[in-house]
C-alpha cells in the first residue's frame, strides 16, 4: 500500500502540516503562546448567557435573604406590609414587563412600516 505524502506527514509525527487545498489546522501549544481561538458559535454563546443568569440568580438569592424586614408599602390606595426583597422584586419585574411592552409595540411597528415599503 502507498501512502500519500499527506498520510506520511502524520505518519511521521507532524499531523499539523499543511495539506494542499485544505484550510491549515489551529495549533494549540502547551503554553499558549502560538494557540489561536475557536471559532465562536451559538451554543457558546448561550452557555455564557446562562452561566451568566445563574451567577445573576445566585445574587438575588443573597440579596433576598439579607432583606427580609417589612417595609409599609403603598399603591393606589392600598397598603400592605411586605419584606423589602420582595417589593424591589416586584417593582424590577414591573419595569421589565413595561420595558418589554414598549419593545414590543416598537418591533411591531417596524415590522408594519418595513411591509408597507415592499
Amino acid at each position: 500500500m502507498a501512502t500519500t505524502p499527506d498520510r506520511m506527514s502524520a505518519i511521521n509525527g507532524n499531523p499539523g502540516a499543511s495539506v494542499p487545498g485544505k484550510p491549515a489546522p489551529s495549533r494549540v501549544s502547551r503554553d499558549g503562546s502560538r494557540a489561536t481561538k475557536a471559532p465562536r458559535s451559538r451554543a457558546g454563546a448561550v452557555w455564557v448567557g446562562v452561566c451568566i443568569a445563574a451567577l445573576l440568580l445566585v445574587a438575588l438569592i443573597i440579596f433576598m435573604l439579607q432583606n427580609t424586614q417589612l417595609v409599609l408599602v403603598s399603591f393606589l390606595g392600598m397598603q400592605g406590609s411586605v419584606p423589602l426583597a420582595v417589593a424591589l422584586l416586584i417593582a424590577g419585574v414591573g419595569v421589565g414587563i413595561i420595558a418589554l411592552v414598549i419593545g414590543t409595540v416598537r418591533i411591531a411597528q417596524l415590522r408594519r412600516r418595513l411591509h408597507r415599503a415592499d
